[in-house]
């Protein structure tokens, strides 16, 4: 499973299955030419959560368990995706400037967990 930085590899297409895993839409790229399999939209962080997140590194420990706490609650979405990626290869495309510290990292982190139980 990876996970791909930068809204600008929404215009590419991978070999693998590709997500958008952010809530708001990147400017300048339109949805239309977005080379994606599908937009996550309902698995991204709450908009209150990534609003008190505001990427602060020291706050990344709380804001992944936050997050994760937020996508055990929605196990209907949750359990499509885990279905989706079983057994694939998959991306996770993210629009943050900030490579290892996002809602994309923290994604899959949490579905490889559960991928391996």
């Amino acid at each position: 499973m990876y996970v791909s930085n930068g809204c600008m590899n929404l215009l590419r297409r991978a070999m693998a299955c590709v997500f958008f895993v952010d809530r708001l839409w990147p400017r300048g790229i339109p949805k239309e030419k977005a080379r994606i399999d599908s937009w996550l939209r309902d698995l991204a962080p709450s908009n209150g959560l990534r609003r008190w997140y505001g990427h602060d590194p020291q706050k990344w420990p709380e804001f992944k368990d936050r997050y994760c706490a937020e996508l055990a609650e929605n196990q209907d979405l949750l359990e499509r995706l885990l279905a989706l990626v079983r057994g694939r290869t998959v991306t996770f495309v993210y629009s943050s400037k900030e490579p290892c510290l996002n809602n994309a990292v923290a994604l899959r982190e949490y579905v490889e967990t559960l991928l391996r139980r």
